[in-house]
């Protein structure tokens, strides 16, 4: 087993049945332009994640972690007519070219960026009442996952579906005495999720063009 097999394997899945997009595409190549770090989800996450909020029905999604919005428009495609998306990015030029890329996959009217620390804009969309979503997907700083975690529950209604990326690390997250912050932080989310009562999770290893990680789907049980 090889990260050549994995991207390999990837390539033949998204061939099939992740058909070739120019608004993603551009997407991509937007945010490769514009030097955006290569962290965004892979074709078939991003399918997935449509395919969950298709069969949740949701029709208010929360996205912690924007990117270039490819994972945006992938999620805000799922939504009905009248849904709306909210997504929280902290770094302005990045937010900025997920609005270009958004606003060229047509869907503008449709999803709402906010700019700032995601620990000082869920605090906002609490305030505002803009909840509870029926989905919300946490991709952001690995650190933060605790706090996001906890601001997503507030956000969230018994029924609720959260989403979180990038869980497993490469294999670290079984390793206690790692030194890597954004490894700590997955695991003090992972055994957040351990100890709350009010949801049931797993968590799913991923090999693939990404290399070796995992996401963690959190379904709320009760009423909050």
């Amino acid at each position: 087993m090889s990260q050549e097999l994995w991207s390999a394997v990837d390539s033949y899945i998204t061939t099939l049945l992740v058909p070739q997009d120019n608004a993603l595409d551009a997407a991509i190549q937007a945010s490769e332009a514009a030097g955006l770090p290569p962290i965004g989800v892979s074709p078939n996450l991003g399918k997935l994640l449509q395919i969950l909020a298709l069969v949740q029905g949701a029709h208010n999604i929360l996205e912690i972690g924007t990117l270039g919005g490819y994972s945006t428009i992938w999620l805000a495609r799922a939504l009905p007519p009248g849904g709306r998306l909210v997504t929280l990015e902290a770094d302005a030029k990045h937010l900025e070219v997920a609005r270009a890329n958004i606003a060229g996959a047509g869907l503008a009217d449709v999803v709402e960026l906010r700019l700032g620390l995601a620990s000082d804009t869920l605090p906002q969309l609490a305030a505002e009442n803009r909840g509870p979503f029926d989905l919300i997907f946490i991709d952001a700083d690995k650190p933060g996952y605790p706090d996001y975690f906890r601001w997503a529950l507030k956000l969230s209604r018994r029924g609720s579906l959260i989403i979180a990326d990038n869980v497993v690390r490469n294999g670290a997250v079984v390793d206690p005495t790692s030194g890597d912050p954004r490894v700590q932080g997955i695991r003090r989310f992972n055994e957040l999720l351990s100890a709350e009562s009010r949801v049931s999770a797993t968590a799913i290893q991923t090999l693939g063009s990404k290399g070796y990680d995992g996401f963690a789907i959190v379904l709320v049980t009760a009423e909050l």
